[in-house]
C-alpha cells in the first residue's frame, strides 16, 4: 500500500506539498483581517454623525424650535466634553508655552469623533503616546486627568459609532501601548494605566452590550414586521379561498339546474324543431363545461382536507337564527329591516350574511356587554347593511379580547368582490360602526 501526498500548484507553475492551515492560524489570520478592516482601511474616511430623529418618543413632544435643537444634542454633548477637557488640560500644564498644545491635544480628537471616528482614535492614541514622552509635565502618568477623560470619551464615541469588534481592538491597542510604554520608560509610582484599562473595559463592555441589544431589537422588530405581513397575507388568502368555496357552492347549484333543464326541455315539447334541440344541447354542453372548469379552478385553492358543507349556504332569511345565537352568547342585539324585502342574488345574500356575522363576532370580542343594532335596508339599486355597537359598560367585568383586524379584512374582501362600498370605524359615543352597500342590478322585465 503506497502513501500519496496532496500537491498544489505554486505561482511559478511548480508543485509543492499541500499544507493545511491549523485552526489557530486561521483564527489569527481572521482576527488580523478584522483589525485591518476596522482600524486601518479608510481610517480617516468622512463619516459625519447624523442628527437624531426629531420624531422620537421624547424629542417629538418638544415644541418646534426645541425639537430642532434637541436633534443636535449628541453633537453638543461631545463638543461640551471636548471643551471641558481642553480647559482642564490647559490649566494643568506646568509650562505656559506648551499649554495650548496640551489643550488642543485633548480637544481635537474628541471633536474629530463627530466626522472621522476611527481617525479620532488614532489621533487620541498618538496624543497619549506624545504626552507620555513629556510625562514630567503632569502629576499622573501616562494619562493626566484631562487626557484620561478625553481618551475615554473618544473610545466611547467611536465604539458607539462603529461595532463591538472595533471596540475590542481599540482596547487591545490601548493595553499594548500602556505595556510598551511601561517596558520602555520603566515603572512610575503614579502610573494610572491600570485605571485606564479598567475604566475603558467597563465602558466598552457597556457599549458592546448596548450594540448587541439594539441589533437584537432591530432583528426582532424586522421579524415581527415580516411575520405580521405574512400573517395578513395568509389571512387574506384564506378569506379569498373561503369566498371561492362558498361561491362555488352557489354557482355550481345554479349551473347544475341550467344543465338539467336544458337536457329536459326538448322532451316537454312535441316534435321540437332540430334547431331548438341543437340550441338546448349547446346550452347543456356549455353548462357542463363551466361546471368542470369551476371545479378545476376551485381545486387549486381548496385544501386537501376540506369537506364541502352538507347544509345549504346561509342567506339573509337566516339572520334571525344568527341573532338568536348571538343573544345566547351575551350580546344584546336588535334587528331593523327597512324597504321592500325581496330575493337577492345568492352571492349577495351569502356575503351580506357573512358580513353581519363577522361584525357581530367583532362586537362580542371587542365590546363585551355592549348593545348592538343590525340594520338591513332594501333600497333601489342594492342592499344596505349597518352594524353598530355601543361602548363597553363601565361596570362590566369581562375584558375585551385582542384582535388583529382580520375580520375587517375579510369583510372588505367580500364587499370589493361585489363592487360595493364599506366604511368601518369608531363612533362618537365610544362604539364601533360597520356600514356596507352592496349594489344589485335591477331585474329586467324578462327576468322579473
Amino acid at each position: 500500500m503506497t502513501e500519496t501526498t496532496q500537491t498544489q500548484t505554486a505561482p511559478d507553475g511548480a508543485f509543492s506539498p499541500y499544507k493545511p492551515r491549523s485552526p489557530e492560524y486561521r483564527a489569527a489570520a481572521q482576527a488580523l483581517r478584522g483589525l485591518r478592516q476596522d482600524l486601518f482601511q479608510n481610517a480617516f474616511a468622512y463619516r459625519p454623525l447624523p442628527r437624531r430623529d426629531a420624531c422620537g418618543p421624547l424629542i417629538g413632544q418638544l415644541p418646534g424650535r426645541l425639537r430642532e435643537w434637541a436633534a443636535w444634542a449628541p453633537h453638543a454633548l461631545v463638543s461640551g466634553i471636548g471643551l471641558l477637557t481642553m480647559l482642564a488640560a490647559w490649566s494643568s500644564a506646568e509650562r505656559d508655552l506648551t499649554a495650548p498644545v496640551y489643550g488642543l491635544s485633548a480637544l481635537v480628537p474628541v471633536l474629530l469623533t463627530l466626522v472621522r471616528p476611527v481617525g479620532a482614535f488614532w489621533l487620541a492614541l498618538a496624543a497619549a503616546v506624545g504626552g507620555s514622552v513629556v510625562a514630567g509635565t503632569y502629576d499622573d502618568w501616562p494619562w493626566p486627568p484631562a487626557g484620561f477623560v478625553s481618551y475615554l470619551t473618544v473610545l466611547t464615541v467611536v465604539a458607539i459609532r462603529t461595532r463591538p469588534r472595533t471596540a475590542a481592538w481599540m482596547w487591545v491597542l490601548t493595553a499594548g501601548c500602556s505595556f510598551t510604554g511601561r517596558a520602555v520608560s520603566g515603572y512610575h509610582y503614579d502610573d494610572n494605566s491600570a485605571a485606564m484599562l479598567t475604566a475603558s473595559a467597563f465602558v466598552l463592555l457597556a457599549v458592546t452590550v448596548w450594540h448587541i441589544r439594539r441589533d437584537a431589537e432591530q432583528t426582532v422588530t424586522a421579524q415581527q414586521t415580516v411575520t405580521a405581513h405574512e400573517r395578513s397575507r395568509r389571512t387574506l388568502l384564506e378569506e379569498r379561498t373561503t369566498i371561492a368555496r362558498e361561491l362555488h357552492d352557489v354557482v355550481a347549484h345554479h349551473m347544475s339546474v341550467v344543465a338539467i333543464q336544458a337536457e329536459a326541455a326538448p322532451y316537454r315539447v312535441q316534435n321540437p324543431p332540430p334547431e331548438l334541440e341543437k340550441a338546448f344541447a349547446t346550452i347543456r354542453e356549455n353548462a357542463v363545461a363551466a361546471l368542470t372548469e369551476l371545479r378545476r379552478v376551485l381545486g387549486v385553492v381548496r385544501a386537501e382536507d376540506y369537506e364541502a358543507p352538507q347544509a345549504p349556504q346561509p342567506t339573509l332569511a337566516d339572520l334571525d337564527t344568527l341573532l338568536a345565537n348571538v343573544r345566547d352568547a351575551g350580546l344584546s342585539v336588535e334587528k331593523v329591516t327597512t324597504g321592500a324585502v325581496r330575493e337577492l342574488p345568492p352571492g349577495v345574500e351569502l356575503s351580506a350574511y357573512r358580513i353581519v356575522q363577522e361584525a357581530l363576532s367583532n362586537s362580542l370580542r371587542h365590546a363585551p356587554g355592549a348593545t348592538a343594532r343590525v340594520e338591513v335596508s332594501y333600497v333601489l339599486g342594492g342592499l344596505g347593511l349597518r352594524v353598530v355597537n355601543g361602548p363597553i359598560p363601565e361596570a362590566y367585568q369581562v375584558k375585551p379580547s385582542p384582535g388583529a383586524g382580520h375580520g375587517i379584512t375579510g369583510m372588505r374582501e367580500r364587499v370589493t368582490m361585489l363592487n360595493g362600498e364599506m366604511t368601518a370605524g369608531p363612533t362618537d359615543g365610544g362604539g364601533y360602526e360597520v356600514a356596507v352597500f352592496l349594489p344589485v342590478a335591477a331585474p329586467t322585465e324578462d327576468g322579473a
